[in-house]
């Protein structure tokens, strides 16, 4: 069964975006950019809320941005031709390999288990994977844990989630600092979801 990945930075107090709206302290090195695009190679589909699909959109034309180098080309390469969904109430047509989802993300993901298609389900955005991890539906996290303390904003962890037990399946440290931390969700048990 394919899984549903939630991978996103997050500062070491635990959050996305600080709390005057930025993130560019989560900017990756070349090293942990690389280590980001092979993981990506794993995915088969992106569950995208509207913010980020927005955000994401520049990299449906990047390719012809004569300022890019050669990694960010790559970037553009293996992200363009990924299929994507976007969860929206406000949006009415999306472009590239975007289509809108037709029900709700527990249908649309139980959609995307059962049909043809190899590769990871990730999901992006905060409120989408807030939202899938109150579901249960969220089977590996992936965190980037950057060396920086922001002090408030929006957090990688929902405040009023449930007890999730997790399984530490790998790490990696980078000379920058930044810590990778691959945790997969313990079903069943006596504490497990």
């Amino acid at each position: 069964m394919r899984r549903v990945i939630c991978s996103m930075g997050m500062s070491l107090d635990g959050y996305i975006v600080g709390p005057d709206g930025s993130f560019g302290w989560t900017a990756p090195d070349e090293e942990v950019f690389r280590f980001v695009m092979e993981e990506e190679r794993g995915v088969g589909v992106h569950l995208l809320g509207r913010r980020l699909y927005e955000t994401m959109l520049y990299w449906e034309t990047a390719d012809q941005d004569p300022s890019l180098d050669a990694a960010m080309l790559e970037w553009a390469a293996l992200w363009k031709p990924l299929p994507k969904v976007v969860f929206s109430t406000t949006l009415e047509t999306v472009e590239g390999r975007a289509r809108l989802a037709t029900g709700g993300l527990a249908e649309e993901i139980g959609r995307l288990r059962a049909g043809p298609g190899e590769g990871d389900i990730a999901i992006g955005g905060a409120t989408l994977a807030a939202e899938a991890a109150a579901l249960g539906l969220i089977d590996e996290y992936r965190t980037r844990v950057h060396p920086v303390l922001v002090g408030g904003g929006i957090p990688f962890f929902p405040r009023h989630e449930r007890r999730v037990d997790l399984e530490l399946v790998g790490t990696r440290t980078f000379p920058s600092g930044v810590v990778h931390l691959r945790h997969r969700v313990v079903r069943g048990g006596p504490t497990g979801s």
